[in-house]
C-alpha cells in the first residue's frame, strides 16, 4: 500500500512539473509580460565565422508600415524604401519584460549586420496606458540606447496588418519585401542561433534584379 502511494506521489509531482513547462514557455510568447524593469544577461553572437544556408519559407508580401510618427528618424519610414535590404522588424513594448530581454539581441545584430544590406526597425504597439505617452517611449529608448526607428503605433494600425498578437514578434523581411523569418518570444541561446542563420541567408540572397 505505501508503495502505491510513493508511485502515486511521484506521478503527481511529474505531472506537476510538465505542467509548469507547458505553461511557463508560452507564458512568454504569448503575453509577452512581466514584471521588471532591468535586462538580463548580455547577447554576444557575431556573425558566424562561415555562414550557415537555411531554407526559408515564403510567407507572404509583408505589409506596408502605416504609422506617421516616427522615433529615431526625421521621416516616416517605409517598407518600400527598404527594397533591396534583410530587414529586421520587431514589434514590442517598452513596458514588456520580455520585449526588454530583446533588446540586447536585437542591438548586436544590428552592430554586427547593419549596412547596405541589413537594417532594423521596429513597430511600439502599447499594451497599457502609460506605454502611449510617446515622451514614456522616448526615454525608454534613450534608457536601453536603441538608435534604429521606432514607429508609434497607438492607433494599431501597423500591429493589425501583420494580424499581431504577441509581444514581442520578430519578422525577418527579405530584399523582395517578403516575410522568410518569424519569431515569438523573447531569444535564447539556441534560437539566436537561428536567428543569426537566417539573416545570413537572407543576405547571401541576390538583390531584386539579378
Amino acid at each position: 500500500m505505501r508503495r502505491k502511494q510513493m508511485l502515486w506521489g511521484t506521478a503527481v509531482f511529474l505531472i506537476f512539473i510538465l505542467t509548469l513547462a507547458a505553461c511557463t514557455a508560452p507564458s512568454a510568447q504569448e503575453t509577452g509580460r512581466g514584471e521588471g524593469e532591468g535586462i538580463t544577461g548580455d547577447a554576444e553572437v557575431p556573425p558566424t565565422e562561415e555562414a550557415i544556408m537555411v531554407e526559408l519559407p515564403d510567407m507572404g508580401e509583408a505589409p506596408e508600415f502605416q504609422n506617421d510618427v516616427w522615433l529615431n528618424s526625421e521621416v516616416p519610414v517605409t517598407l518600400a524604401a527598404q527594397r533591396g535590404k534583410v530587414v529586421l522588424l520587431e514589434f514590442w513594448t517598452f513596458g514588456c519584460i520580455n520585449c526588454q530581454r530583446t533588446i540586447p539581441w536585437i542591438k548586436e545584430w544590428q552592430s554586427a549586420y547593419e549596412g547596405d544590406d541589413f537594417t532594423v526597425i521596429s513597430i511600439h504597439y502599447p499594451e497599457f496606458a502609460y506605454e502611449r505617452e510617446i515622451d514614456n517611449v522616448r526615454d525608454a529608448l534613450e534608457r536601453y540606447e536603441i538608435t534604429y526607428p521606432v514607429a508609434i503605433d497607438n492607433d494599431r494600425k501597423t500591429w493589425a496588418a501583420y494580424n499581431q498578437r504577441f509581444w514581442p514578434t520578430t519578422y525577418l523581411i527579405d530584399k523582395n519585401g517578403r516575410i522568410r523569418y518569424q519569431h515569438i518570444g523573447e531569444f535564447s541561446r539556441g534560437s539566436d542561433l537561428e536567428a543569426v542563420a537566417a539573416i545570413e541567408t537572407l543576405m547571401a540572397e541576390p538583390d531584386p534584379g539579378e
